[in-house]
């Protein structure tokens, strides 16, 4: 039945017991896809009633549908047109993992990072009332995203200027884990209260004939015990901030939920449908899995939800960071971590578990963790913030203003740094170097590999003059091959690992270890080469223009943006210096990057082995001997 759904109006010459099956069949759809190429499960099983419904009850693409974070849009895609794209989902040319303006009319906004849904939906609206455009503008949002600070900036300005909006609160109680904050308390009695599934059996009528919240629906929850005050105290929150509340509704109610998304898009001003669905719904694995409902994961056994075991002796750096930060926890009593409703995905959980009261999740609100942070550090804790590099740019003027500015001993952990594969654009933590070199006060460290990454942690640990930085890639490390005590690195030290007289290479974080084949092959034509393992973008090595001067060619090699990065950091010093050395950058030119297999996007823009080596070669030749 999915193969004959090529656009959503198909949706609406479909029975009740046909939308059923299709319901169905588009899990299976989804786990089997998923299973070959990885991709965000659990956020799509749980949407699947509530996207058919949305497409049959509006008219895509007249109506704007906004999706926020784009964690839940493989339905909605899998709706407009898009199913046999699957095959190709994440990979390097083929269907994103998130909504793209380039891909289809009905994807709206390319939105991928939380919480901003809301304020594209008021502008939407604000230009529909202007006379730009028809139709009804409906954003979908999670009970995750909604804690956001700026969802919550939306939500009071939606209430005051009340355009036409229906916003659908897609409530399961979970960003990648549990939510966390009081409005998710205020959320809460409608999933966790012992009165709900009665509650919800006895109103299935009501929900049908008044969708939105009314007399009816209030006497059938006063039948449970503290039914009536759960169900009033989210009607209250938002209508004291100018909305008109509705619902709950049962998520994966088909008909309930066309019914009142149909009722609600028809009252005028802001409207919050309130949701409730389940996470991972229909496929056991996910329903079941404790941490994150398989929120998001790479290739897997279908029939089990496991993980497909991976080849050779390599580990991930995120797992490196997660047993170094516990092996320093247990040494530091006054280490605590904090981290963006991420737990999981950067490996807090290690330490979670052995110290539980040190470990803090601020939900998705980077902007407060790193102020938070800041007020520990005042009070002689030393936070560990970690938080991937594209989310931690959302908190720049945190991180400058509230940490820097006070030389607050604040640690900063940027998993997922530099080119992360197949998340594409807003993914990509290619921007870190750059915005972080210009924050005073502020150490930055990029280690190449797992041993250096836990150099890097205890010195940062041992560092009280200011904050400092730790970036590493979304990749592998070879296994640990140290144990025991962690020598301490010097700020600002190179590692050189061979000594030449042509070029001076300087490749930074994992980019070193790719550096060192490029250095073989230059070798075999000829190059000598002098090979520097840089560890840190700021500060710099002393000896860099002395250094230099003695060499034909200066070659910085970096997985950030060329703008402002490590190699703008080493022209700076020539020209200070008056270092007349030549000096080629190579990085990521100014633009964004597509989704793709990181090994891939870097071999496309020269920054593998073969490619560094060959432009160094050109560069040579176009110097002359």
């Amino acid at each position: 039945m999915l193969e004959s759904i090529k656009q959503p109006s198909d949706l609406r010459q479909l029975s009740g017991d046909q939308l059923t099956d299709l319901a169905a069949e588009i899990r299976d759809f989804l786990v089997r896809a998923v299973a070959v190429r990885g991709g965000h499960l659990g956020p799509n099983l749980g949407v699947v009633e509530l996207t058919i419904a949305l497409h049959r009850a509006l008219d895509s693409p007249t109506d704007r549908i906004v999706w926020d974070t784009g964690h839940q849009a493989y339905v909605h895609k899998l709706l407009t047109g898009r199913q046999d794209d699957f095959a190709n989902l994440r990979t390097h040319g083929g269907l994103s993992g998130y909504p793209s303006r380039s891909e289809s009319p009905h994807d709206v906004i390319e939105n991928s990072h939380a919480s901003t849904a809301l304020g594209y939906a008021l502008g939407l609206a604000e230009a529909r009332r202007a006379g730009h455009g028809e139709g009804r503008v409906v954003a979908v949002v999670g009970d995750g995203s909604l804690t956001g600070g700026v969802a919550l900036e939306a939500l009071n300005l939606i209430g005051h200027r009340k355009p036409d909006l229906l916003v659908i609160l897609n409530d399961n109680g979970r960003s990648y884990a549990p939510t966390v904050g009081g409005l998710a308390g205020h959320l809460a009695p409608f999933r966790l209260h012992p009165g709900y599934e009665a509650l919800k059996k006895g109103v299935e009528e009501t929900f049908g004939r008044v969708p939105l919240v009314g007399e009816g629906m209030v006497e059938a929850a006063k039948r449970v015990k503290e039914g009536a005050k759960a169900l009033v105290a989210p009607r209250v929150v938002f209508e004291d901030l100018g909305w008109q509340y509705a619902g709950p509704v049962d998520g994966h109610d088909l008909a309930a939920l066309e019914k009142a998304i149909d009722h609600a898009k028809r009252v005028p001003g802001p409207v919050l449908l309130h949701v409730i669905t389940q996470k991972g719904r229909g496929y056991p694995p996910a329903e079941e899995h404790e941490e994150d409902n398989l929120h998001s994961l790479g290739a897997f056994d279908p029939e089990t939800g496991r993980a497909l075991p991976k080849s050779g002796d390599e580990v991930a750096f995120t797992d490196v960071f997660g047993q170094a930060l516990l092996d320093e926890a247990r040494r530091h009593p006054e280490l605590v971590a904090i981290s963006a409703a991420m737990l999981g995905p950067t490996k807090l959980t290690v330490m979670q578990r052995e110290f539980p009261d040190r470990v803090f999740d601020v939900g998705i609100a980077e902007q407060v963790g790193v102020t938070m942070a800041a007020g520990m550090a005042l009070q002689g804790l030393r936070p560990v913030c970690a938080i991937y590099s594209t989310f931690l740019q959302r908190a720049f003027d945190q991180v400058m203003m509230d940490v820097a500015l006070h030389r607050l001993p604040v640690i900063f952990v940027l998993d997922r740094s530099g080119i992360t594969g197949e998340d594409g654009s807003s993914h990509h933590g290619v921007y870190d170097v750059t915005w972080l070199r210009e924050i005073p006060n502020l150490v930055i460290a990029s280690p190449r590999d797992g041993n250096e990454l836990r150099r890097a942690l205890a010195t940062a640990i041992a560092h009280e003059a200011g904050p400092f930085a730790i970036r590493f890639p979304k990749s592998t490390t070879p296994k640990l091959t140290v144990s025991g005590p962690v020598r301490k690195l010097k700020l600002g030290a190179w590692d050189v690992r061979t000594r030449g007289r042509d070029v001076l290479l300087l490749g930074l974080g994992k980019l070193a270890v790719t550096c060192e084949e490029a250095t073989r092959l230059l070798r075999q034509d000829g190059v000598s080469v002098t090979l520097a393992d840089p560890r840190w973008v700021k500060p710099l090595d002393p000896r860099l223009g002395a250094v230099a001067g003695a060499h034909r060619l200066v070659v910085t090699v970096e997985d950030n943006v060329l703008a402002g990065g490590f190699g703008s950091a080493v022209a700076e010093v020539l020209a200070d210096e008056e270092v007349a050395t030549p000096l080629l950058r190579l990085g990521i030119p100014d633009q964004f990057l597509p989704h793709g297999k990181r090994d891939l996007l870097l071999a496309e823009l020269g920054l593998d082995a073969v490619g560094i080596a060959e432009r160094v070669t050109k560069a040579l030749h176009r110097l002359g001997s």
